[in-house]
């Protein structure tokens, strides 16, 4: 991605969404039909997968969500040096290198074992980091709930994630190629491995909640303002310089 494109992208979410709260709903009559589709969605699809996915071995579930997020390890990097956490770029960049070959394309997690622990990143966090507000909360069809901020993130994410680019992008890179199906196939196997892991927590939220798309909401706006609060406390490159 262009120094020019990046530049644009944090004005462009700077520009609609400094001054916005994340407590407006631009679109909350859409959302909420959107939000009951994705419930059919996840009914009929989704959750009958997570649950099949549940069945099988530990191990295989367990290398599953090694694997998708040592490739979620290729956004993180990049994130981390447009936030200037260099150290944690390079713990980053290790974490991938030792997972993929020792740990056999990401299957397994010895990185871990060397102190490498990795803190999954996106252009929406960053934008937070840089006090971008969040803006506009509104849903997303089978993507699920954001917000103004992180959905110009997750534009932005699609030219600095090297995975995006190599295979929903489809341009090579250091001689390796991907395709489309690829993208999805890996996206595809995030989301059922993050709704099986999560299977009872979704069931209790469901079966505890007046209104599901408010609880919703809230759990994601918190969980969000969260990990950008965990990105902003580990920012210790710049700590250093006040000494």
């Amino acid at each position: 991605m262009s120094l020019k494109k990046i530049i644009l992208i944090f004005i462009f979410s700077v520009f609609f969404s400094f001054s916005a709260k994340a407590e407006k709903e631009c679109f909350e009559g859409a959302s909420r039909g959107i939000f009951k589709f994705n419930q059919g969605f996840d009914r009929l699809i989704l959750k009958p997968l997570a649950k099949g996915y549940n069945k099988l071995p530990e191990n295989v579930k367990t290398g599953t969500g090694n694997f998708t997020s040592n490739i979620g390890t290729l956004l993180t990097i990049p994130n981390y040096i447009l936030q200037g956490q260099f150290k944690s770029a390079g713990d980053a960049t290790a974490s991938f290198a030792i997972n993929t070959t020792i740990g056999i394309l990401g299957l397994g997690n010895p990185a871990e074992k060397f102190g490498f622990k990795v803190q999954q990143e996106d252009l929406g966090q960053t934008l937070g980091v840089y006090g971008v507000n969040p803006g506009c909360y509104f849903v997303l069809p089978i993507l699920g709930p954001t917000t103004l901020r992180d959905s110009i993130g997750l534009i932005g994410d699609s030219f600095v994630d090297p995975f995006t680019i190599v295979t929903w992008r489809e341009k090579e890179l250091l001689d390796i190629s991907g395709n489309k199906l690829d993208y999805l196939t890996v996206k595809g196997a995030s989301a059922v491995d993050f709704r099986g892991d999560n299977m009872q927590n979704f069931d209790n939220l469901e079966k505890n909640s007046i209104d599901l798309y408010s609880s919703i909401k809230s759990v994601y706006l918190q969980s969000r303002e969260q990990k950008i609060s965990n990105s902003q406390e580990s920012n210790d490159d710049w700590g250093s310089l006040d000494n």
